[in-house]
């Protein structure tokens, strides 16, 4: 197992997760419960990673991860109320209306 991802909390380690385990990749969470122990361990040792189990499978999860990284700067216009929300949101913060993506 290689690591190629630590998040900032679980929510986003779940959507990494995800996102891996659509394309076809394998994964494990790792430190998913850790922040029960914050105060005893460094804040940094209880951030949730992401592993690929399959070593075939690490530059495919790499570049998704980048793709996701680079997107997480970007935005896209609510075609109903007109806010700007994350590309990587699927319905509107505002609005919750479905979001279309650009493409």
């Amino acid at each position: 197992m290689r690591r190629v991802f630590i998040a900032s909390g679980i929510s986003e380690a779940q959507l990494v997760r995800q996102m891996l385990e659509t394309a076809g990749v394998s994964v494990q969470v790792l430190n998913e419960h850790a922040s029960g122990g914050l105060g005893e361990l460094p804040a940094t040792e209880a951030w949730p990673e992401i592993w690929v189990e399959r070593e075939h499978q690490l530059a495919h999860a790499q570049s998704l991860i980048r793709d996701y990284e680079s997107a997480s700067d970007q935005t896209v216009d609510c075609g109903t109320c007109s806010e700007p929300n994350p590309v990587t949101f699927e319905i509107c913060w505002h609005c919750r209306e479905p979001l279309l993506q650009p493409g």
